[in-house]
């Protein structure tokens, strides 16, 4: 896989670009990447984001709360970039931004899903039913996502960049008109950085613990967990396409997101 971005700061960044479309077109180089958790940029990173790629928006996924506890990441202090912060998360309960002052936070509480009824037993099951958590919870935060997208040079991130990230991601790419087969190579990409990517993590103590509970691999993303997704939205919304058109995407909304990430 040649789309890798190798940054100091993030190691699980690549670039969309260079994905064939059903009709021959290309997705267009730099711009729109998805990532890891931004938080460890280096001033080398920034400035290759920023001066040389270009970056203008961050869509930022993480919850309420995670944005809270790691604190203002370094794009945050760029002029030229604008953060989009969408949470994938219904941000209820006691921890949300009206309550974004309160001094003590529980971390036991800061990853939703860890509370979510999940549908099956097997650990793909539960990633499809987190998935579907997030159309339910959050659809709004998913159609600016893509509206974003078209206002130039993008990066989507959440933590691992795996999950709420490939929610995302598998949108766009379909609403572009790339082949399923080539969403789902996308999404299981990430594997191959996972160890990287559960470092990382394991160094913040707003995931360490929730690392810790788990086996690495149940980590791992699996192409089966993206097409069962894929397959659910066909089968209950008329697909992707149905789904955002129910939610407020317009023929428009695709026209455009075409026109400025296709060649």
């Amino acid at each position: 896989m040649t789309r890798w971005i190798e940054l100091d700061g993030a190691v699980n960044v690549r670039d969309m670009g260079g994905l064939v479309t059903a009709g021959g077109r290309t997705v267009r180089t730099g711009l729109l990447l998805r990532s890891d958790n931004l938080q460890g940029l280096t001033p080398g990173d920034v400035d290759r984001l920023v001066t040389v790629i270009g970056l203008r928006h961050v869509i930022d996924l993480r919850s309420d709360i995670e944005v809270e506890i790691e604190g203002p990441g370094p794009l945050t202090r760029e002029p030229a970039v604008t953060i989009h912060h969408l949470s994938l998360f219904a941000e209820g309960g006691g921890l949300t931004d009206v309550d974004a002052d309160t001094p003590r936070v529980d971390t036991d509480k800061i990853l939703p899903w860890q509370d979510r009824q999940e549908e099956g037993g097997h650990e793909s099951e539960r990633s499809v039913g987190h998935y579907l958590g997030y159309l339910a919870d959050r659809p709004d935060s998913v159609v600016s996502a893509l509206r974003v997208m078209s206002e130039g040079t993008s990066i989507v991130h959440c933590a691992a960049g795996k999950d709420r990230t490939g929610v995302v991601i598998a949108f766009v790419l379909h609403v572009l008109g790339v082949p399923r087969e080539e969403i789902v190579a996308d999404y299981t990409a990430t594997g191959d950085r996972l160890e990287a990517i559960l470092a990382r993590l394991r160094s913040s103590p707003a995931y360490a613990q929730d690392l810790d509970s788990r086996p690495a691999d149940t980590h791992r993303p699996h192409a089966y967990t993206m097409e069962k997704f894929l397959t659910i939205l066909d089968e209950r919304h008329d697909g992707p396409d149905g789904w955002l058109e129910r939610h407020g995407w317009t023929a428009e909304d695709a026209t455009a997101l075409r026109a400025a990430l296709l060649a």
